[in-house]
Parts: structure tokens; sequence; C-alpha cells
């Protein structure tokens, strides 16, 4: 408990054990060094490891109050050093944090696996399940009692002594490849820029682009303007160069990522991956992983998701090639009728199409998102749907100065929840935008306290630069809604046990409240609520709103197909029943081949850097997006008939789904608030195709 600090000779307590002293208990980030985690992580073990063994121990008859709720309640100090770790890798990683994960990983997954396997917890387990008919369980106690029970079960805890060895190897493996397989990540996208001096190669860039690009290069001491593969600056760049082969060359790098003869090369790591989730998964005595993943998901089977995604593909893949066409021609208008469209010129020609078509280019719109703003809107958007207020909490520690900070609090002043934003690129934060927790919400029954969420919002949005604050592009205000939709799903948890607490629900359900919120992008009334020029103060025009609504239904078909591609890929590799030793690029370009709308270039690899798959909990589930919006598109269109701020609605969207986590299976808990199962006409029709 107890760790040696070289300041003035004395010992420091480690700041990870112990009681936080902050507000609301949050993590005293200013306190921690990466090295209090490791012994702090071993801490977390050796207090897990006792109270399970005091579970056991216990001379008292299984019940589920000693075993299953005890169980649930193990491993408080472990999780919570735990999250600490695994969010500072995704925010704000340097060599060291990581190497220490490198150590401390497989150490977490064998403590996992001895608990998965104990056979003598599975018995007690077991004795509670077989006698669950009889125990008068109320709604979420048996739905605790048959998750916990299935968890053994899935986990190996009834195969035998050989084969549990092997499932530890598995799984320890599995630990260290997909670990690795995200620093590669970090590495190929830190390890890219592309450096201009001449000024003439910034031709077509908007002025916030080159000013943002002069700065990075400030900041790392070069000569010019400095463009990466974060995503700010990588679609600008795509969308707006004017140099084809400047596009082409940061296209190849991004596509190139992990699959590049060097230390962060991911080939065989994606091989190693899919092959031992397969090996994994006919240990349990599955046909494959997908089988194994997809029993515990809304889909139940293989055979529902390909149904979904080739039903989208049918309806979506003719308007996808049209609307791919319309932009061929064009390009061929401004270049020549010998131009072929390659796939770094469809984000710039398809641009310069909407903007003609619409008149609603992204450079147009961004003086109307400040940031600052658009995050009050969204604030704004949930106390008018639910009644929650949020304020900043300036003395809520932090890991980088950057980082905002919000207690939130629900109508009539009680207190919710913490949320953290955390906007902007940076060295050691990973690509793309998510939610994670700090805190789960769960009930103390023994202390009568409800413990509240802590919750994490990242992305990497535009930055502020030294003449204008941070603004974003459309599609960033849709980015922020939908984390925001995942914040709601935790800081509205209103459940007994953290198992089934917020986001931990079926993975094809946790997106519904994500990409529900996004259908507020395109309402006037929501964006009249903030959208005002960051200078003039003008409101956005209703000129503009109406472009933004027509507009939105621009390349929706291609993007539709793109998604499927994605799908597509990952049902390859998770449904593969021997093991994979092909060409890796091969592979995956035949399973996309019926999504392909532009030509497949050599040399280019997608499973390389396809974090979600391989290292992001998306195995065997990146349908779940496409899963999701059917059930968004189904349940948005109850507001538009009743009114999108309409809180009756709202409150029984919070009460039936928002606040129930994974209480009941989430269908039953979705035609509570829609009164039917969904249909996939509400999506046709939104997208124009219907």
């Amino acid at each position: 408990m107890w760790r040696y600090d070289m300041v003035d000779d004395k010992i420091t307590q480690n700041p990870l054990l112990g009681e936080y002293n902050t507000p609301h208990g949050t993590v005293p980030f200013d306190l921690i060094k990466n090295s209090a985690i490791e012994p702090a992580i071993r801490e977390g073990i050796r207090q897990h490891d006792a109270e399970i063994q005091g579970i056991i121990g216990n001379v008292e008859a299984s019940s589920f109050e000693n075993t299953v709720e005890a169980l649930d309640r193990s491993g408080i100090l472990l999780e919570r050093v735990a999250s600490v770790l695994f969010n500072l890798l995704s925010t704000n990683a340097d060599d060291e944090l990581q190497s220490i994960a490198n150590e401390v990983m497989p150490l977490l997954s064998e403590h996992s696996n001895n608990i998965t396997l104990n056979e003598q917890l599975f018995a007690r387990v077991k004795t509670v399940y077989d006698k669950r008919n009889e125990l008068q369980l109320n709604l979420e106690q048996t739905k605790l009692l048959e998750d916990s029970y299935v968890d053994f079960v899935r986990n190996g805890v009834n195969l035998s002594s050989q084969d549990k060895q092997k499932y530890r190897e598995l799984t320890n493996e599995l630990t260290q490849l997909t670990l690795t397989f995200e620093q590669n990540c970090l590495k190929n996208m830190n390890g890219y820029q592309l450096v201009l001096t001449d000024e003439k190669q910034l031709a077509g860039l908007p002025e916030s682009a080159v000013v943002a690009a002069k700065e990075t290069a400030h900041e790392q001491g070069t000569e010019g303007y400095v463009f990466t593969l974060q995503g700010p600056s990588y679609a600008v760049f795509m969308k707006y160069a004017d140099d084809r082969e400047l596009r082409k060359q940061m296209y190849m790098a991004y596509a190139r990522q992990g699959s590049q003869d060097n230390d962060s090369n991911n080939l065989e790591i994606v091989r190693k991956i899919a092959n031992k989730r397969l090996a994994l998964a006919q240990l349990l005595g599955y046909e494959d992983y997908a089988s194994y993943v997809l029993e515990r998901r809304m889909a139940v089977d293989e055979a529902h998701v390909y149904k979904l995604l080739n039903e989208l593909l049918q309806a979506y893949a003719a308007p996808a090639h049209q609307e791919v066409q319309e932009i061929e021609d064009f390009a061929k208008e401004l270049q020549g009728n010998d131009f072929q469209l390659m796939p770094w010129d469809f984000g710039y020609y398809s641009n310069k199409l909407k903007d003609k078509k619409y008149h609603v280019d992204t450079e147009l719109l961004r003086p109307y998102f400040e940031l600052d703003k658009v995050r009050d809107g969204v604030f704004g958007l949930a106390n008018r749907l639910y009644g929650i207020t949020f304020n900043r909490n300036r003395t809520i520690p932090v890991y980088r100065d950057d980082v905002e900070v919000y207690e939130v609090y629900d109508e009539g002043g009680k207190y919710l929840a913490v949320l953290y934003l955390d906007f902007f690129p940076c060295k050691g934060k990973q690509a793309g935008a998510w939610t994670s927790s700090l805190q789960e919400q769960w009930k103390d029954g023994a202390k009568h306290e409800d413990i509240r969420p802590q919750i994490l919002i990242s992305t990497n949005f535009t930055k502020p630069t030294a003449t204008a604050p941070a603004l974003l592009t459309f599609d960033e205000v849709r980015t922020l809604l939908h984390e925001f939709g995942h914040s709601l799903h935790e800081m509205l948890s209103d459940v007994t046990y953290r198992s089934l607490s917020g986001t931990n629900v079926y993975w094809d359900f946790v997106e519904l409240p994500s990409q529900f919120m996004e259908n507020y992008a395109i309402e006037k009334d929501f964006l009249h609520t903030f959208a005002r020029h960051y200078q003039t103060k003008e409101l956005l025009p209703d000129e503009y709103v109406q472009r933004i609504v027509a507009a939105d239904k621009f390349n929706v078909a291609y993007a539709c197909l793109r998604q499927l591609g994605f799908c597509f890929i990952d049902m390859a590799w998770y449904t593969l029943h021997v093991s994979f030793e092909g060409d890796i690029r091969s592979f995956e370009q035949k399973a996309e081949k019926q999504t392909k709308l532009l030509p497949v270039v050599g040399d280019t690899c997608m499973s390389t850097h396809f974090s979600h798959i391989f290292c992001g909990g998306y195995a065997a589930g990146y349908y779940s997006y496409k899963w999701a919006e059917v059930l968004e598109a189904d349940a948005f269109s109850v507001f538009k008939q009743k009114g999108i701020f309409n809180q009756s609605v709202a409150a029984s969207f919070r009460r039936n789904v928002l606040s129930r986590g994974g209480t009941e299976p989430p269908m039953t808990l979705y035609k509570r608030f829609r009164g039917q199962e969904p249909t996939i006409d509400a999506l046709l029709v939104r997208d124009g195709i219907k």
C-alpha cells in the first residue's frame, strides 16, 4: 500500500489507494505518477483475491446475497485503479505508461481467469442458480444471477483441467496482442507527418487549416506547415487540398497504417488475434468466434446479422453507385473525360459537388459552431429533454490542462454524475472519439448510498488557433451529440448492481442512445439554441439550416455501403472455421468486395488499423452500428411525431431505456418504450431510400 518517492527521502502514500480527498471522490490526477499504477494494481488484485476467498470460505449456505451479490460488489479498488490506467492509455499515454501496461495487463488477465475458472466459486453460484425459481428475486436480481452463471460457463469453468490451462494461455496471449495492436496504432498515427514549405502546395485549403498546420509546425520546431493523420488535420486536407499527389500521399499513409515494414506492423498480429479468438471459441464448443459473441447479443446469431447487412446492401447499393457516378461525372467535367476517380479524390470532389448543389461548404458553417457554444447547446438539449443541468468545477483534478469537468445535477438539484470532456488531439491520444467510465453507477445497500458515475468523453476535434476559438465542422457537432448520448446512458443510470448499470448492455444495443442523439444535428429548433457566428453573433440563418437538412442525405448511400464494408470485414474474420494463414489484404478485399464503390488500391490494408474489432471490443460486433441505427431511427420517429423536445416521450425514453442499463433484455426495454419491435422502414424513409 506504500510507494517510495525520492522527494525529501519521505515515504508517501499511493494516491490510488485509500479514499480520494477530492470533490465527489474523483480521481486525484494531479497526484498520480505513472509509478503509482503498478503497485496499486497489485494491491487491488490482492484485495480482490481476499474478497473472493471470503465468498468461497463463507460457512453459511450459498445465497443470492452472500454469493452473487457479494461477487458483484467485490473488486471495487481494482476496478477503480484499472479504470485510471485504461483511460490514461487512451487519452494521455507515454512510453513509460505503455511499458507499465505491458507489465500489468498479463496480471489482470490472469486474475480474471483465476476468478472465472474457480470451481469452488462457481459451485456456490450454481447452487443459487439451480434454485432460482424458489427465491422470489426481482427482475434485476434475476438478471444478475443469470448473467453471473452464464459468464462462468462462457469463460471456461466447465472445461477440463487441461483445457482450462489452454484457455488461460489463449486469454493471456490475446491480452498482450490486443494491447500491442493498440500501441502500434498510436505509433503509426504519430509516426507520419506531411511537412510543406511551398505555399503553393496549400492551394485549396481553408485559412483555418493553414493556420492550424503552421501552429503544429511551430509546436514541433519545424519550418513550414505540418499535416498529420490525426482526424481534424487529415480530414480537412483530403477534403480541400487541390494538389492531387499530396492527397494521394496522405491517403496512402493513412490506409497503410500497420501494414508497412517497420516495428509497428500489425499484419502478423491481426492473424494471431483472429486465430487465437477462433481457438478460444472452439475450445468452448463453438464453431467460430462470431457464434460465441453473438450468443449474448440482440442479433443472437450470424444469420440475423447477415440478414440485416444484406437487406441494407440491397436497399442502398444502387443509390450508392449512382452517387459515386455523379461525383465521377462532376470530376470529369473539371478534369477531362479520361479522369478516373480514386479514393484520394472522393472527399475532394464530393465536397465540391455538395457545395455546388447545396451551398453548404464545411468552412461556411464552421464559424457558427464555436465549440463552447456547441457544448452549451448539447447541455441545453439534455436540460430540455431530461431536466438535468451542468456546472463546471475547476477544482476537480484533471490529467491534462485542457480537460474540462462538469458536475451534473438532476431536476431539483440532486447530484447525478461527473462528466469529463477531453476535446483535442495530442501525441498520447488514440484516434477517434469515445466515451468511457471512471466510475460506474450502483447502489450500496449497506451504506444506503447511490454511487454516481464519473464519465469521460474523448474526441479529436479541431483545436483553437492563435486567431480563432475552436470552431467545429458539422460532422464534429454530430460526433459530440453521439458521444454525449453514450454519456447520458451512463449518467442517468438508476440500477442496483455495477455489472448491469449504464452501458453494460448488449453490444448491439449500446449504440442506440448515442445514434439517437445524432438526429438533433439537423433540427432547426435545436440548432437555433446555440449556433451563432463567433464574431458577428448572427444566428445560423434559416437558409443555411435548410441547406444542412437538404444536404444531410447527400452520399448517405455511399456512407452506408462504406460502413457495411467494415461490417463484412469484421464478420469475415470472426466467422472463420479454420486458422487463417493467407494474405490479409486479399482476404479483406474479398470480404468487402460487394460494397466497394471505388478502385481497390494495392498495398493498403484496413484490418491493420481497424482498432474497433482488434482491440476495441467490437469483434464480431461492428454490425452493431447498423443494428442500432434501425433502432434509433425508429425511436426518433416517435419524437418527430409528438415533438422533438416532448418531455413526456423523453421521460419514457429515460425511464425505459437510459436508466435501466442491462437489467432486462434490450428488446423488452425497447418495446416498453416504443410499444412494438422496430422495422427497417424508419431508417429507409429518413435516408430518402424509401
